[in-house]
């Protein structure tokens, strides 16, 4: 970058840098929700939920299956692609 286009576009480094810590709190958040650990956890306070009478076994069984799904997402292919 030029010292032209620099001193032009330097209005805009905070737009820039807004968008850099976006894009970050983007990554950690999905990187959370689909961490297999929090997934298996939420699993296990499913299961005790229905255990304990919580829940029916209608929204367990819909619950369940979102978690296994998000979980499957994750968890890379046995040819090593995701």
């Amino acid at each position: 970058m030029g010292l032209l286009s620099g001193v032009l576009l330097l209005p805009l480094a905070p737009v820039r840098g807004v968008v850099w810590v976006s894009d970050r709190l983007i990554d950690a958040a999905e990187a959370e929700l689909y961490d297999p650990a929090v997934i298996r956890t939420q699993l296990a306070e499913l299961n005790r939920a229905l255990d304990d009478g919580e829940i029916d076994l209608t929204r367990f069984e819909r619950e369940e299956e979102r978690l296994l799904d998000m979980l499957d997402r994750k968890t890379p292919a046995p040819g090593g692609t995701p």
